[in-house]
């Protein structure tokens, strides 16, 4: 199954009778993002916790980024001193950027090309 997100695929959920099965992609960046927007709130909702948005706050870009492309983008990026720094390689299969990353940059589908000290989305980790 496919997601309109990035990284994120491929995604499942569904249910077994009364049994809730949620499949996460086997590359491990896709999976932290994925289990972090979808199954964090399922979670939530399993303990019986209060529903609770996924929140994003607002930071200026440290530098400039380049457009996006057709999906979402959650971007591996350091928020350090009020600024938000997306990584340069955004490849799903790098560990070593999962684990200096404290926060995902978010990019909506075909956002434009964005300049240094433009506020952006992001959600801390």
């Amino acid at each position: 199954y496919k997601v309109a997100m990035r990284p994120g695929k491929p995604l499942m959920a569904g249910r077994i009778k009364d049994t809730p099965i949620v499949g996460l992609p086997g590359n491990p960046v896709s999976s932290m993002v994925c289990g972090h927007i979808f199954l964090t709130p399922m979670i939530r909702h399993m303990l019986g916790l209060p529903a609770e948005q996924t929140r994003h706050a607002l930071a200026p870009l440290a530098c400039a980024i380049e457009k996006n492309g057709p999906r979402e983008h959650y971007m591996r990026a350091s928020f350090y001193d009020g600024q938000l720094t997306p990584f340069d390689r955004q490849d799903s299969a790098l560990l070593s950027v999962l684990s200096q990353a404290n926060a995902l940059l978010v990019r909506p589908p075909h956002a434009p090309e964005l300049k240094a000290g433009v506020e952006v989305p992001y959600i801390l980790l």
